[in-house]
């Protein structure tokens, strides 16, 4: 079994640039227990932020358990 060369490894594009990265940016936020959502365009378009998103859901939430705690 023959070893390929570090040339032949390496599959990044010329136009990727990551010199302004910083490694561990969002490890501790993901480590806490972040999720990520993507939203689909239509939905996004009303809900700019995560606070907007947060504030819609909250509010089901407290709609439904209004609806249970009522049966």
């Amino acid at each position: 079994m023959s070893r390929k060369s570090n040339a032949e490894q390496d599959d990044m594009r010329a136009e990727y640039d990551f010199s302004g990265g910083v490694r561990g940016k969002h490890h501790e936020a993901y480590k806490d227990g972040t999720n990520v959502v993507f939203l689909e365009p239509d939905v996004a378009k009303v809900f700019t932020d995560s606070a907007s998103v947060n504030r819609v859901l909250r509010l089901l939430l407290r709609l439904a358990k209004e609806q249970t705690s009522s049966r």
